[in-house]
């Protein structure tokens, strides 16, 4: 008989544990709490983010425009150069003794050429002898303005103002001429400025324009901020995918993804970027002053368009509830968006949910738990 109560008692308590935790879960589901974030009006940027390479704003490679034996490097790495100035001599011994063959070479055709002629005017000389004469002395003499502008070729000098960078060749090294591959003595670039050459993505091309303003970063200086501005935006890709029959004869695959490439010159005052550096740019594509902006995670869409959920908070239920306005969306920043109100109000310091717990709220109540042995009361 004991057994049978304690048994009726255990099942009774069983009943009631499952009846109290199926009446607080209801309790629970029926108060509505959302993660909000504030509307705010804020200054907004929408940028174009990029990689690219610090290159000088311009360079020269200086090379030899005759083959000859380098005697004398007179700059080093690092020095800053004029333009005119001599930056190298080379040995020029052969070709100064080819110059002074051409000047004797010259001087005989001058006499040979004075003598036939005057020997022509009192007819000692035919017209076919004067004309031989006068080739002569016009090949002595071109012979000799090649010489000796090969002599002037081995004084080397710079072509323009800037900076040595890289080692340069060293005396006694051979610079060799030629218009395919030619001997680089030295390069010469101008660092009063520095360019960089970007790559963006086809999908972002269409928002970046000549003038806009840029900053980018380097790795050497990660806490430092530089500054830049488009000046020039190429009108073909980076590959010339365009070119049917380059792309029809290359492994370019037509998935690949499309890139241009975008030239920002960047003032360096502090000369602190040097050529090869990576730069990671953000191009400043739009912005917009004072706007009203909502987080991008707080936009939301539905068949009517986009919406926001406006919450307000009752202090007698302890639950918030959520209005749907309806907004259009405008610039996108990183985090924010502009936003301008369609339907119903939305102003700044109002709260906005920025996920979508309540939807899960709602499939959470509509799905059967499971009970206690007593289940739910009938």
């Amino acid at each position: 008989m004991k057994f049978k109560i304690l048994l009726v008692i255990l099942l009774l308590a069983a009943v009631g544990g499952g009846y109290y935790y199926y009446t607080q879960q209801q309790a629970t589901a029926e108060v509505q709490t959302y993660e909000t974030a504030p509307v705010v009006r804020m200054d907004l940027m929408q940028t174009v983010s990029a990689t690219g390479t610090v290159q000088p704003r311009d360079s020269v490679e200086v090379s030899s425009k005759i083959t000859a034996r380098i005697k004398e490097v007179l700059v080093q790495e690092n020095d800053e150069v004029s333009a005119g100035q001599t930056v190298a001599i080379l040995d020029g011994k052969d070709f100064e003794a080819k110059r002074d063959q051409a000047k004797f070479r010259l001087t005989n055709a001058e006499q040979k050429l004075t003598r036939i002629k005057r020997l022509y005017d009192i007819g000692a000389k035919s017209r076919e002898e004067l004309e031989d004469a006068e080739y002569e002395y016009d090949t002595a003499k071109s012979l000799l303005e090649e010489t000796e502008s090969d002599v002037a070729e081995t004084v080397i000098t710079s072509p323009m103002d800037g900076v040595v960078v890289g080692e340069p060749k060293t005396a006694g090294s051979m610079a060799t001429q030629g218009s395919d591959n030619p001997t680089v003595i030295m390069r010469i670039a101008d660092l009063s400025e520095k360019q960089i050459k970007a790559k963006v993505d086809e999908t972002d091309i269409g928002s970046v324009r000549v003038d806009q303003s840029a900053t980018f970063t380097v790795d050497a200086y990660p806490n430092e901020k530089f500054d830049a501005y488009v000046t020039k935006i190429s009108q073909t890709d980076t590959a010339n995918s365009w070119d049917v029959d380059k792309s029809s004869s290359s492994s370019t695959s037509s998935n690949a993804v499309i890139y241009y490439y975008v030239t920002l010159t960047a003032p360096d005052t502090k000369n602190l970027l040097l050529p090869a550096m990576t730069a990671r740019l953000d191009i400043v594509v739009g912005e917009v002053k004072n706007a009203l902006c909502v987080p991008i995670a707080a936009l939301k869409t539905d068949n009517q368009g986009s919406y926001v959920e406006k919450i307000t908070h009752d202090e007698k239920t302890k639950s918030d509830a959520a209005e749907r306005v309806y907004v259009a969306a405008g610039l996108y920043g990183d985090e924010y968006v502009e936003i301008t109100v369609k339907k119903g109000s939305l102003l700044d310091g109002d709260e906005v949910s920025i996920s979508y717990e309540a939807e899960a709220k709602k499939a959470a109540q509509n799905t059967p738990r499971r009970m206690g042995p007593g289940g739910p009361p009938m």
